[in-house]
């Protein structure tokens, strides 16, 4: 059985009263000693002053939260407590986490689970020992309460907006490097010269001019109009009495809404009299930017529903229906207490894999409610439902509906062709149709905008319908495999900095055009150039491998960097050990036989090359260089 019990009197973090203790937090973000994923890797102790009750009392309790946890064992309270650490940290959104591991000592259990965002990690293991120690005082424990916290937190960190999520998992899953750049606010995928970098659906890649051009919906409604492309009649103004001006010559209904604007807001929609105009142009201006100047689109509302066609490299790939946030009648409960409930359900969390955003209440909904005769304090009748907002603002509240597979093939040659004018990866087009499985052609569909930096989540997993993976074919426009999102890389667990320089000159020998970028303790170079060598060793393997010429990294992974800080990457082409410690190995666990591994042992190497060894022994005074860098030849 696992120790876990101290042998020391004092506490770490532990209060009077805690029968557990959980201590020395340390992040990795790769692999490390531990585990090899990111990680985040702590202490648990019992501590001296009472036994803990039966592993099986604390295992019925978190099996009924978590009732796939009844189908497994545990033989003592360290491993409950690592796999309910591992289940919680998925923050009931589903988290892509699945690793965890325990490593035991005599006086405590190492424990590591996997981990993206260190903070919110952390906050879970506080909130698992928080529940244990609810559990061994025969006290409720508020988990649900917990989780939700802990949802705003990892939803509040950079990895926590669906489309930046839905994307790294994606990536993940498909094996392909993604980080964050701290210091741009940017996500990297792959590296090298095999990198591209992004931010959501925008991407290194992309046309800046052609996204500013979008932003210019006038500009960008012209465009389309030139090209023959359905756009509804109108103009732009910057007064009150422009708009009412244009809406008198088109006729109503009228759309309002900022030229400059995102996410559905300040816009309005089947405006029918002067009156909704005038609040409809107030509410219009509000939502501009006070850098930017009042520029009003009036334009012919469009009888149907709302509906975003999305492209990604010019290719249709889904379609959504958009309605606006609605709440049925029960006969006794006002609009404000059904939203209350709606919001309420499950479907309504608003985390990042969430398939709906709780209804927000504010001035449009009241006075769209006010144009029916409502109010929030009014009672419906038993089955009755209410649109709670004109616009089918998906942050707001609304429901997202598949209809990928209904839409009619013109107007899936429709999208594709305005998206061949556009040099983006992702293109979202807005329009108002009755029904897409009908051609644009009959007339009855209008072009509302253009969005060169669409959210995908609503098309991953929509309210209702089956949803499409719009981030595997993002990643995919890209990336064929994970293999082709990677340049060469070399691990040393040894090397010093002239055999590097020796090193980078063999392959420069081979490969003259190639950059090569290498770091050891002793310094950092790009080709035979020193570079700056920061105190963060993983930052200067970073800084390296963010390098949009690199052709090929070579690093020094020793075991006090690796116990320090883990390394930066997963996997390497070659892996070259020098009398390797335990801690060293794991640079040739991650190995595969397609990877070339190299191993000395005093006077002995062994190679290990497509599933096959060989092992020899140096002659006296041969150099163990010589043998890795005939190596490296296979290997590029």
């Amino acid at each position: 059985m696992l120790q876990e019990k101290s042998t020391h009197a004092a506490r770490v973090n532990a209060r009077k009263t805690d029968v557990f203790d959980i201590f020395n937090f340390k992040y990795y973000i790769g692999p490390n000693p531990y585990l090899e994923t990111a990680a985040l890797v702590f202490d648990f102790a019992v501590t001296d002053d009472r036994e803990p009750k039966p592993i099986a009392h604390y295992h019925e309790i978190i099996g009924d939260r978590y009732p796939q946890l009844l189908h497994e064992t545990f033989s003592n309270h360290a491993q409950l407590f690592a796999r309910t650490c591992s289940e919680v940290a998925k923050l009931d959104m589903g988290l892509h986490f699945q690793h965890w591991n325990i490593k035991p000592f005599s006086e405590f259990n190492r424990i590591s689970i996997e981990a993206l965002h260190a903070r919110s990690a952390k906050a879970v293991v506080y909130a698992v020992w928080d529940w244990f120690e609810a559990i061994d005082q025969n006290q409720d424990f508020p988990l649900s309460a917990q989780i939700g916290a802990l949802q705003n937190m990892f939803r509040q960190s950079v990895y926590g907006g669906p489309t930046v999520y839905s994307l790294m998992r994606s990536a993940s899953q498909k094996g392909i490097p993604a980080f964050y750049l701290w210091d741009e606010g940017l996500m990297q995928y792959g590296y090298g010269k095999k990198l591209v970098r992004g931010s959501a659906t925008t991407f290194d890649s992309d046309s800046h001019l052609d996204s500013d051009f979008t932003t210019r919906k006038d500009d960008c409604k012209a465009f389309l109009a030139t090209l023959g492309f359905p756009v509804p009649k109108g103009d732009i103004v910057s007064t009150e009495n422009g708009v009412l001006s244009v809406a008198k010559e088109i006729g109503y209904p009228v759309a309002v809404k900022p030229v400059v604007g995102h996410k559905g807001i300040g816009v309005t929609a089947d405006v029918r009299d002067a009156e909704e105009l005038q609040a409809a142009f107030k509410r219009a201006v509000k939502a501009i930017p006070e850098t930017e100047p009042v520029r009003i689109i009036v334009e012919n509302s469009i009888k149907g529903s709302d509906f975003r066609l999305l492209c990604v490299d010019g290719k249709f790939v889904s379609a959504t229906e958009r309605r606006p946030a609605a709440v049925t009648g029960d006969g006794d409960s006002t609009i404000r207490e059904l939203i209350r409930r709606e919001n309420r359900k499950p479907e309504r969390l608003d985390t990042p894999t969430s398939a709906m955003s709780k209804i927000q209440s504010d001035e449009a909904m009241e006075m769209y409610l006010e144009e029916q005769g409502l109010s929030l304090d009014s009672v419906l009748d038993r089955d009755r439902t209410v649109s709670l907002r004109k616009v089918a603002n998906l942050s707001a509240g609304g429901v997202s509906i598949d209809a990928t597979r209904t839409v009619h093939p013109d107007n899936i040659i429709l999208a594709q062709d305005i998206a061949l004018h556009f040099r983006l990866t992702c293109l979202g087009i807005d329009v108002v149709t009755e029904s897409l499985a009908k051609s644009w052609k009959t007339g009855n569909l209008g072009i509302i905008e253009i969005n060169a930096a669409p959210g995908i989540f609503m098309h991953l997993n929509p309210a209702v319908g089956e949803g499409v993976d719009v981030p595997s074919h993002i990643i995919d426009t890209f990336f064929e495999s994970g293999k082709s999102a990677r340049i060469p890389i070399i691990s040393f667990n040894r090397i010093s900095v002239q055999e590097l320089q020796e090193t980078i000159d063999h392959i420069l020998l081979q490969h003259p055009d190639w950059t090569i970028g290498a770091v050891c303790r002793g310094g950092v170079f790009v080709n035979r150039s020193e570079k700056v060598l920061q105190t963060n060793y993983n930052l200067n393997v970073q800084t390296l491998l963010r390098n949009p010429k690199l052709d090929l990294l070579i690093a020094e992974y020793p075991e006090d960097v690796l116990e320090a800080e883990g390394m930066f990457y997963r996997g390497s082409n070659m892996v070259v050990l020098d009398n390797p410690g335990e801690t060293e190995m794991i640079l040739a666990k991650q190995s595969t036989d397609d990877d070339t591994v190299v191993v000395r042992e005093g006077s002995s190497v062994s190679l290990h090359r497509q599933g096959f060894i060989e092992q020899y022994s140096l002659g006296h005074g041969e150099p163990f260089m010589r043998v890795y860098l005939k190596e490296i030849g296979t290997v590029l």
